[in-house]
């Protein structure tokens, strides 16, 4: 295996963005962690870290989105449709690029924390595998054969719309579609149900019940896609270890038995927690950062990121 080059890696959360210099979970040389507030001063403060870095010869971004991830689009790198206030159209890539004049890689934060996971963590070994987070919003990662998928877009799979419940009729949360998934599980829709924050419900409380199930149709969605092998599922709502008998429970009843695969059969061990904890994220980006590498030079160099 070649040596695995040094990359400037950058999570970009709706809250922080964690700066990180690595080669990979063993060779972290630093990490630096920063508000995230107005795009100019955010950015301005992820400059002021890279700028005291030495070495480097790629960036990876891995950030909140909607994001365009279309390389021949007007608007790849950037932040796009997101709620966040001054951060729509904001331009992260190309500046960044721009600065350094390295290759940079860019994509959604969960599809970061998708390939961190299966390249060192509890997909480890797997070539495709999903990533779901279920904290302050819901989203999935998808990649197939070691890269993000990419289409039209990234997948916004936290905007399903789930079968409710019987009985059931609660709006949701989501400013867009109201009780989509993301409506109607994440930490936010869940305390504005209950009036109080989502940890402070005990394990028994009815609305785990509605959160498992529509969990495990996001599942069900997610294996008849026909990409992943294992599904991890993180984020501050799922911290409720609670919710992952409930969740394999939810999707091997939504498959019906339709699925005769050993994966899905074998759920326990295909729907999983993660391994890396808060560094799947950032260690994503260093893999991006690692492929956008091997992309410009034709994979030299960095074959450590072009496969597990």
């Amino acid at each position: 295996m070649s040596e695995i080059p040094l990359v400037a890696g950058i999570e970009l959360g709706g809250t922080k963005c964690i700066c990180i210099l690595a080669r990979g979970p063993d060779a972290i040389e630093e990490i630096v962690r920063i508000p995230t507030t107005r795009p100019d001063e955010t950015l301005a403060a992820i400059e002021a870290v890279l700028d005291r870095w030495s070495g480097f010869v790629a960036i990876g971004i891995a950030s909140f989105g909607p994001v365009g991830i279309d390389r021949r689009g007007g608007d790849y790198g950037h932040i796009t449709s997101t709620p966040k206030p001054g951060w729509a159209g904001t331009d992260v890539a190309g500046r960044l690029q721009r600065r350094y004049a390295v290759p940079t890689g860019f994509h959604t934060d969960v599809v970061g924390a998708a390939l961190a996971e299966a390249r060192w963590g509890a997909a480890q070994g797997l070539a495709d595998i999903a990533y779901v987070t279920v904290g302050t919003g819901v989203g999935a990662g998808l990649i197939a054969g070691h890269r993000p998928v990419d289409g039209l877009m990234h997948s916004e799979l936290g905007h399903i719309r789930p079968v409710r419940m019987p009985g059931d009729d609660w709006i949701g949360s989501c400013p867009f579609h109201g009780a989509c998934l993301e409506g109607l599980v994440s930490g936010p829709a869940i305390a504005a149900r209950l009036g109080h924050p989502a940890d402070e419900a005990p394990a028994d409380h009815p609305v785990w019940t509605g959160v498992a199930e529509a969990l495990g149709q996001l599942c069900h969605t997610l294996v008849l896609t026909g990409i992943p092998r294992r599904i991890v599922i993180g984020g501050g709502v799922m911290g409720a270890g609670h919710l992952f008998p409930r969740v394999r429970a939810a999707l091997t009843r939504s498959l019906g038995g339709y699925i005769a695969l050993p994966e899905p059969t074998l759920v326990d061990t295909f729907v999983v927690p993660p391994a890396l904890g808060g560094n799947a994220g950032p260690l994503g980006a260093i893999i991006l950062g690692g492929q956008a590498l091997g992309d410009s030079v034709g994979g030299s160099g960095s074959s450590a990121f072009m496969s597990y």
